[in-house]
């Protein structure tokens, strides 16, 4: 799945409160009112009937105990069906896809959160999507007491965000040596101010690999 793809693929990454889904939505609906795209718009873990239904196990409470390992593997099936059954082939159709988290999520939860390490859990995710990498990564970097601040003001909590402090500080750290670890296209966004000025950003960072995938 690595070869060129009439679709362009494009991921939201960061930490809880970062704003990823609202900034995904607004891109969705600029690509489809500006450029005239079929977009894709979808979400980890989830996307397919088998990931929502993997989701509800890795993010509801009262589910039992998740060690470290069985939640990295339950993250990477959710992963490969996504990956296969609804990506790839919008891609392969010339769809834009955004995307609300992907590899880099689990790399920073499962891999630094979790300590599994890195490179381990993306070895995982890259096996199980057989090498199916985003054409642009955009991380949305927020202070971490103003995410804190916007996650609590949701009301109820998923099991990952009831997590202590110092998990998250480790999710932070991982997400912000992957935003600068070589690879795939990726793009850091200060996720701070209004959500209209944060989309322009997004919109400005993002535009030039849109118009790099349009067809001649």
């Amino acid at each position: 799945m690595t070869s060129r793809r009439p679709g362009t693929f494009i991921v939201f990454e960061g930490g809880d409160g970062t704003g990823k889904s609202t900034q995904a939505r607004i891109l969705e609906d600029r690509i489809r009112q500006r450029l005239d795209r079929e977009v894709v718009l979808t979400r980890e873990p989830g996307g397919t009937d088998i990931g929502e239904k993997i989701r509800s196990l890795v993010l509801e409470t009262g589910n039992g105990v998740i060690d470290a390992r069985t939640e990295a593997l339950l993250y990477a099936a959710s992963r490969a069906a996504h990956a296969h059954q609804l990506i790839a082939p919008a891609l392969e159709r010339g769809a834009v896809v955004v995307c609300d988290r992907y590899i880099d999520s689990s790399a920073a939860y499962q891999g630094g959160g979790r300590g599994l390490g890195e490179d381990a859990v993306t070895n995982l995710s890259l096996w199980a999507t057989e090498n199916l990498v985003p054409d642009l990564t955009v991380f949305l970097s927020v202070d971490g007491a103003h995410a804190r601040n916007r996650v609590a003001s949701r009301g109820a909590l998923d099991r990952l965000e009831t997590e202590p402090d110092s998990f998250h500080a480790r999710v932070r750290e991982s997400f912000q040596g992957l935003a600068r670890s070589p690879g795939s296209k990726k793009t850091v966004i200060d996720g701070s101010g209004s959500v209209d000025e944060v989309a322009d950003r997004v919109w400005d960072s993002v535009l030039p690999t849109l118009m790099a995938g349009e067809t001649p």
